[in-house]
């Protein structure tokens, strides 16, 4: 039998998708690039990185992480672990992190996260990434399940447990608001595309739909 082929093997842009279970990082990503993202059959499950190849173009899919139904925290604690080794161990090739959040549910998450007097892993991801250097967006999902005169007000909750001030729309090239569900990715799109134009990488345009 042979051995499948390193996808990172000469990769020379990564980006990465981080978030929860359930917040439609594979969702997400099957819809810009096309690419198919192995899924696991439950939340959780899947502990490894998954790679979407794209000629030198490297999009990762790491593990959800947070509280699962049926998985031990210990669990929990190693797919932070694994996430965090794998984006220090691969900083040099990580050009962009894409931080996925559950626009619907992270107001609720954090408050819970904080009657336990402990910080979530959201926010601390998204220091950590900015912390080395990797630069980052925000993607908030799942906009459209917010009632629409309350979207300004729950993306200003939202970027302000980051450690943003706000108003949200300060930061419209850091904080994107988007529903997978409703293909409204285009935002998340043309983000993408700006940090490619940055980094000299227009030929890679044609990979991010």
């Amino acid at each position: 039998m042979k051995n499948k082929p390193d996808l990172t093997d000469g990769a020379g842009f990564e980006i990465v998708f981080v978030g929860r279970s359930n917040v439609g990082k594979s969702s997400i990503i099957r819809k810009l690039t096309g690419g198919k993202v192995k899924v696991g059959k439950r939340p959780g499950v899947t502990l490894k990185p998954t790679h979407v190849r794209l000629d030198d173009l490297l999009v990762t899919d790491m593990p959800g992480f947070g509280f699962m139904s049926g998985v031990k925290e210990r669990k929990q604690d190693i797919v932070k672990d694994k996430i965090v080794h794998y984006i220090e161990n691969n900083a040099d090739r990580i050009d962009i992190a894409v931080l996925v959040v559950d626009g619907s549910a992270f107001l609720d998450i954090v408050a819970r996260w904080e009657e336990r007097n402990e910080i979530p892993v959201d926010i601390e991801l998204f220091k950590f990434l900015n912390e080395v250097g990797i630069s980052t967006i925000l993607a908030i999902n799942k906009i459209d399940k917010i009632e629409e005169d309350m979207v300004d007000h729950v993306l200003d909750g939202i970027v302000e447990k980051l450690g943003l001030p706000s108003p949200w729309n300060m930061w419209q090239d850091v904080v994107i608001p988007i529903s997978a569900k409703q293909d409204d990715l285009k935002k998340l799109s043309l983000c993408i595309r700006q940090r490619m134009h940055v980094a000299k990488r227009d030929d890679l345009f044609k990979y991010i739909h």
